[in-house]
């Protein structure tokens, strides 16, 4: 299931940040901040995302980037909150 999260937020981050431009490669532990991708303006615009598309509660502890900084970060931290969820 990673690896369709991974997908599946690398196709977000794509679409909403570098507006389609698959050129750029982007890879799975590159720095989206560090890079220039996102800003904090994007980070708060992944976290919908995310919320939206996994039906899990981002708290604000967790907008760090330890979990949001790059996709395999993104990925190992959606992985984890959807696991926590369906446990509960």
């Amino acid at each position: 299931m990673t690896e369709s999260i991974k997908d599946s937020v690398k196709a977000f981050v794509i679409e909403n940040f570098l507006f389609g431009d698959t050129s750029q490669n982007l890879a799975d532990i590159d720095s989206l901040i560090e890079n220039g991708v996102i800003d904090s303006t994007g980070v708060l615009e992944l976290v919908a995302f995310i919320e939206d598309r996994y039906g899990v509660t981002v708290a604000d502890a967790d907008i760090v980037p330890a979990n949001l900084d790059s996709l395999d970060r993104i990925a190992a931290f959606i992985a984890a909150k959807t696991a926590t969820k369906a446990a509960a």
